[in-house]
């Protein structure tokens, strides 16, 4: 569900009309998340690290209003949640999409994830069904540790999806860590909102 956002009464109005003028509204960072005793929760308990951080990062999307608004025919939309358009990495070093709808209940995400990711798995192609407006671009890079991050667009279209890359978990002294980089429509968010993401996100990969 989604409900037209009142631009008019909005602080950001006019952050919002220079922005959405730009032929590239998007603007990036790259930080470095401690994952130390989330790797080792999910080891102990037997879950998949990718599927939980995946989970607790749109939980933390979904905690953040600007990470849920969209520009959709020169208006915006408030989302009441968003889900996850994952990129899904095969066998034969291709990828395809993938639309995995959020739930709190991780149990309850962890199964649908499974089965979308087996199909994406086992099929060809980009997927490019299900990518609607209320998703958030997810990647993950398990072969770097970067430090920095861009991705490919297509200028003509009009995209206010945030975009999340994840990199390769490094240890050093005993702790894991991996970068991430997390990219945003400007005309929708500001780094204060990013930051909201990130001290989320941390906090919940810090949950015993």
């Amino acid at each position: 569900m989604k409900q037209l956002f009142d631009l008019e009464n909005w602080a950001r109005k006019e952050h919002f009309n220079f922005f959405n003028q730009f032929e590239e509204p998007f603007f990036g960072v790259a930080v470095e998340i401690d994952c130390n005793i989330a790797y080792h929760k999910c080891k102990k308990e037997g879950i998949g690290f990718f599927l939980y951080y995946l989970h607790q990062a749109l939980a933390s999307a979904n905690t953040v209003e600007n990470f849920r608004l969209r520009i959709e025919d020169g208006q915006i939309y408030l989302y009441d949640q968003v889900n996850a358009s994952a990129v899904i990495n095969r066998s034969d070093n291709t990828f395809g999409f993938s639309y995995i709808d959020y739930s709190s209940d991780f149990e309850e995400f962890q199964l649908a994830a499974k089965e979308e990711i087996e199909q994406v798995r086992n099929a060809t192609g980009l997927n490019l069904e299900g990518n609607g407006a209320n998703v958030i671009h997810i990647s993950a890079m398990p072969w770097l540790k970067f430090t920095s991050l861009s991705h490919a667009r297509s200028f003509s279209f009009k995209d206010s999806c945030p975009k999340i890359s994840f990199g390769k978990m490094t240890e050093t002294d005993g702790k894991k860590s991996m970068p991430i980089s997390i990219h945003v429509n400007h005309a929708l968010a500001d780094g204060y909102h990013v930051s909201l993401f990130v001290e989320e996100f941390q906090r919940r990969m810090n949950q015993i």
